[in-house]
């Protein structure tokens, strides 16, 4: 096993070299979950942690990094969402803070966070749903890319990782690409190795890890559902678009499409302006996330999950799960070899 173990090192080496960290797995960043316990135990693990800033404001960030920083002295990222507001200044805040690896999601990266986090000295890692857009985010100066597929949790494109890895892979050598959705075996991670991937970004299996402070409804609903219980939401009316998010589907699915119903009812009977009904119905899931994950609400709140939920059969610790992929990878390996 000990030369499986330095092929899987060979195969991965561009992605651990990149991130600083002995294995090429990533924390995918969760809302109200990738904070500072479960990121500084991924990367205290030898992965490489992710904190999802989302809706914090720069204060607030600042503070998670500080507290994260005191809790490993392994190298993490921070990952931004380019429409928040304050995006300039939540860069500012990675940079003084001394992050290496800054990730911008839910977007084409605005031209001046890019130049920034590039000045700044920190290697900026982005999203490429397409491969047209993946050699735009190259050209415009990405250090690396994650291709998602929408087998992933929360907030999702409409292509598998499959085809995503095979349209995008083996065209995109300039940077290392790492691999995300529906992943929670080793196996799999080193079938994307095999075609190029350079590492895995992993969510669903570390959103119930030990570390993880999510509420123990959340853990044991994961520990309960099969791949085929986390859907994509459900768009009513296409005047009134939707964007596709993955979770358990439970009571609070159920009712959103009751509510978009109602609401295009409202807006038909002219009770409703078609901006007031669009509001309304984007409003719905708000605060959702975290009536889930930190309240426990399961059956009303919004329980985001890949289709990999399946893989969660027990709470490990973030080391045990490392220790797992890495396992299976090396043994599939050993096998592959005749020893």
């Amino acid at each position: 096993m000990t030369a499986a173990r330095a092929e899987l090192d060979r195969l991965w080496a561009r992605g651990t070299e990149f991130l600083g960290c002995k294995v090429a797995i990533m924390g995918g960043a969760m809302s109200w979950v990738s904070e500072r316990h479960l990121v500084s135990a991924i990367s205290n693990a030898g992965g490489f942690g992710v904190i999802a800033c989302g809706s914090m404001n720069p204060a607030q960030l600042e503070a998670e990094i500080a507290a994260t920083q005191a809790m490993t002295d392994k190298p993490f990222g921070v990952n931004l969402i380019t429409m928040h507001p304050q995006l300039d200044d939540l860069v500012r805040v990675c940079l003084a803070g001394k992050v290496g690896h800054v990730v911008l999601a839910g977007g084409i990266p605005p031209g001046g966070a890019v130049r920034a986090v590039k000045d700044g000295g920190a290697r900026l890692i982005a999203f490429a749903p397409a491969l047209v857009l993946a050699k735009r985010m190259v050209r415009s100066g990405a250090d690396a890319l994650v291709i998602e597929g929408s087998e992933a949790g929360g907030h999702i494109g409409p292509v598998s990782l499959t085809v995503l890895a095979q349209e995008i892979l083996p065209h995109i050598r300039e940077v290392p690409v790492f691999v995300a959705g529906g992943l929670g075996r080793g196996e799999a991670i080193l079938s994307y190795l095999d075609m190029g991937a350079s590492g895995a970004q992993l969510g669903t299996r570390f959103a119930a890890a030990a570390e993880s402070i999510a509420h123990p409804n959340f853990k044991r609903a994961f520990l309960r559902a099969n791949a085929r219980d986390a859907l994509p939401s459900v768009q009513v009316d296409e005047r009134f678009p939707v964007i596709p998010v993955r979770g358990l589907v439970n009571e609070g699915t159920k009712r959103f499409l009751k509510h978009q119903a109602d609401t295009r009812d409202r807006f038909q009977s002219g009770e409703l302006t078609k901006e007031a009904a669009q509001l309304e119905i984007e409003h719905f899931w708000a605060g959702a996330l975290r009536r889930a994950v930190i309240e426990g609400d399961v059956e009303q709140g919004s329980v985001m999950a890949g289709q990999s939920v399946g893989m969660v059969t027990s709470i490990q610790t973030t080391a045990e799960i490392i220790a797992e992929l890495m396992s299976q990878a090396t043994a599939a390996l050993a096998a592959r070899s005749g020893k």
